[in-house]
């Protein structure tokens, strides 16, 4: 299926939708990205929804709501029977029901609207809370995302996609938020390894000095 054609369905696909559930949704979008999943081999993210503006307890929330076209493609390649309109009702209701549960919990909008923040602070070289990412999607054990990008807690050693890999870290100052380069299923945004630092007593009245860096990584079988 092209693009255009499952921009087609997906317009169709809206038609279908009760006016109640779809209430508060700003746009139904299409992204040609292809976003695999952190942890699974062969296991793609096909939809999310994306969080805009509130106010009070969150009952006016307005969400976008976005398919990835390059991800059912993923999952079409080599399977002749795979059903596009059905995955992506399933997807479109899987992430509305997502809208649905923001505008009923106040708290998961502040933590997810605090959680982007502190991601563009790091984008721009600005100070940040060093745990902000685990406020952003739990997506596994250790395994978080904020907007595009993807955080993994863990050390030289790690696996991405089902596939592990391995680089050199040197002597690096503790908390670390190193951006990795060479992964063989990249996703739209950075994937970033953190290293934690034990903190102490002293850490709660002085700012973590945080290192960024990026690191080139590569399988670890090879």
């Amino acid at each position: 299926m092209t693009l255009a054609a499952f921009q087609a369905l997906l317009a169709r696909l809206q038609h279908d939708i009760p006016a109640e559930f779809a209430s508060g949704v700003a746009a139904v979008d299409v992204s040609p990205k292809t976003v695999p999943h952190p942890v699974h081999r062969g296991v793609y993210t096909l939809g999310e929804c994306i969080p805009l503006n509130w106010t009070g307890d969150g009952s006016d929330l307005q969400s976008r709501i976005v398919l990835f076209y390059g991800s059912f493609l993923a999952l079409a390649r080599g399977n002749p029977s795979f059903d596009w309109r059905g995955e992506a009702w399933e997807t479109l209701t899987h992430e509305l029901r997502h809208h649905l549960e923001f505008r009923a919990h106040q708290g998961k909008l502040e933590e997810y609207d605090w959680a982007a923040d502190q991601n563009f602070a790091r984008h721009e070289g600005k100070p940040f809370d060093p745990a902000f990412y685990r406020s952003g999607e739990a997506i596994a054990r250790g395994v978080f995302k904020v907007n595009d990008d993807v955080f993994l807690e863990g050390e030289s050693t790690f696996s991405w996609h089902g596939r592990k890999y391995r680089t050199a870290i040197g002597e690096v100052t503790r908390p670390a938020f190193l951006t990795i380069h060479g992964l063989t299923e990249a996703p739209p945004g950075e994937v970033i390894l953190v290293l934690k630092k034990r903190f102490s007593l002293r850490d709660v009245w002085r700012r973590a000095k945080i290192t960024q860096k990026e690191i080139d990584v590569t399988p670890a079988n090879d």
